[in-house]
């Protein structure tokens, strides 16, 4: 049934993917052509998509690098480096048919041995997600250059929704092969087999990537260049799209404040779509492992404390809602998301956060304060500094006093992810389409993974709780699999060591004139392959 059903969904994708083709050459005979400027907010720390998960890579990597699936705005599959895949019955073999004629931007071809490589050599040792979207993968065959047969020890149904080039991208095996991914010259020199090939870095300006002329795809992609540009002053990107110096900005590039205004610009568009692949929620991490913030009452008290509603309605402007659990209510629809959790109301109640704090014996000094620590903003914008002004206020009736500190990406993802030198972030995380691919990497001990980015920086630890995680990864009975992820919710929400703050919504803003930019669920992340100018 499930080969069935797979082999379906490929087949409405396909019809997709071909409706999109036919209008692209349509309209390519008069709009071929063009450089297209986008805003990368902030500059990056690296181009290495397949060590990294980092909002900025994201929006500049997936064009280079390519996955062996896309995702159509229904998040049914379509077919990328993978011309088609089949699913047999038990589960327990995916077999990926490859396309024919694809060759790196070195002019190497792209065959199995790469598809190999880059999931198992590459993505299930450093990149962030890898470790358990490909935790039942115990072998890839490859029987010819074309074919690539995953061998898994038990069904992973989630791993069919994590094959894009945003998530698991593809990677050359011949410029990788003997070195550690995590220190090669291809993380800031990317070689991809993707529409866009990587041409510049000129630190603290601009990223450039021209058009790939040997594409696979004939006649795309549209473009012959896209200029990612680093605007650190927010007023200044704003600026920069109302007068059409820079035609597309997402991910909260354009502070919802400015939105609000241009969205009434006939020339400038703005959408929530391109983004239902992530779950994007914001959140806060602690160091579970030291003082302040070693005790939940501690952490249940923070959540009490905090005002979601102010949080979304005063600096989000209304894009959001308030986060009731560690799984996003986006969930409900899959039977995951557990309703009623404690510690997660919409409005502060700071009289139960007191109390909680009052009955666990963590009393006030002279001075009225309970604790004192640093609280490390994720480093993207205005909105984050604005969300931190807010928290230190909210802490402070509580008695947690906070002091505020604000870094570049590097040296922020090293503190936090590298050197455990904070106590408190405040961040946000993609909970993507499945909890096995955007949730587990917080909270399984296994997630402990110091150096690598966006897992359990927390450092939370609970066997319990990682049998349950394990169990809903490979339960295929819809019902009871339901069921370990009420109760994972129902631990988590007393444990609290990641304290969900809101649900986003992000915003694109765009020049009316730039076409074909949301045809793919990956919205900003995705290839702009079929992206053109209307000029």
């Amino acid at each position: 049934m499930g080969d069935r059903l797979t082999m379906k969904n490929w087949m409405t994708a396909a019809v997709f993917a071909a409706a999109v083709l036919t209008a692209g050459f349509a309209a390519q005979a008069q709009k071929a052509g063009g450089t297209f400027v986008f805003i990368v907010q902030p500059e990056p720390p690296s181009l290495a998509s397949y060590l990294s998960t980092s909002g900025p890579i994201g929006l500049v990597a997936p064009k280079i690098y390519e996955g062996l699936l896309d995702y159509d705005p229904d998040l049914n599959p379509v077919p990328a480096l993978a011309e088609s895949f089949e699913v047999s019955e038990d589960g327990k073999t995916v077999t990926f048919k490859l396309q024919k004629g694809v060759t790196w931007h070195d002019g190497e071809p792209f065959t199995s041995a790469d598809v190999q490589f880059s999931i198992m050599e590459v993505l299930s040792k450093v990149h962030p997600r890898g470790p358990n979207t490909f935790r039942e993968v115990t072998e890839i065959e490859t029987p010819d250059a074309h074919t690539a047969i995953f061998k898994l020890a038990n069904p992973a149904p989630y791993m069919l929704r994590a094959l894009s080039a945003y998530e698991s991208p593809m990677v050359p095996k011949h410029l990788l092969e003997g070195q550690d991914p995590r220190n090669a010259d291809l993380a800031n020199s990317p070689v991809g087999t993707g529409p866009f090939k990587f041409v510049e870095w000129k630190k603290g300006q601009y990223i450039r990537l021209d058009k790939n002329e040997n594409y696979w795809k004939e006649g795309l992609p549209y473009l012959d260049r896209m200029v990612g540009r680093f605007i650190p002053d927010a007023s200044t990107r704003t600026a920069a799209i109302e007068n059409g110096e820079v035609h597309y900005g997402a991910y909260g590039a354009i502070p919802n404040v400015d939105v609000v205004r241009l969205r009434e610009m006939d020339h400038i568009g703005v959408t929530t779509d391109g983004y239902a692949m992530i779950n994007p929620i914001s959140l806060i991490e602690f160091d579970t492992t030291r003082p302040p913030f070693d005790k939940p009452a501690m952490r249940q008290a923070i959540s009490l404390a905090l005002d979601r509603q102010f949080l979304i309605d005063n600096i989000w402007f209304g894009y959001g809602k308030p986060a009731t659990s560690a799984l996003s209510a986006n969930f409900a629809a899959t039977g995951l998301y557990a309703q009623g959790m404690p510690h997660y109301p919409a409005e502060a109640d700071v009289a139960a956060a007191k109390k909680i704090l009052d009955d666990a014996g963590i009393a006030a000094d002279g001075d009225g304060v309970r604790a004192r620590a640093v609280l490390d903003l994720i480093p993207y914008g205005e909105d984050w500094r604005r969300a931190g002004e807010y928290m230190k206020q909210a802490l402070g009736d509580i008695g947690i006093e906070l002091e505020l500190r604000y870094e570049d990406v590097p040296t922020w993802l090293k503190r936090i992810y590298a050197d455990y030198d904070f106590r408190m972030n405040v961040n946000y995380f993609y909970q993507l389409p499945d909890p096995v691919l955007g949730v587990h990497r917080h909270y399984g001990s296994d997630q402990i993974r110091q150096g690598t980015h966006f897992v359990n920086s927390s450092r939370y630890s609970n066997p319990k709780l990682d049998s349950l995680l394990a169990a809903g990864a490979t339960e295929a009975d819809a019902t009871k699999r339901g069921a370990i992820y009420k109760d994972i919710q129902a631990i988590l929400a007393e444990d609290l060591p990641v304290v969900n703050l809101f649900e986003m919504q992000f915003v694109t803003v765009y020049n009316k004139k730039l076409r074909d930019h949301e045809t793919s669920a990956l919205g900003a992340y995705g290839s702009f392959e079929r992206v053109w100018l209307d000029q």
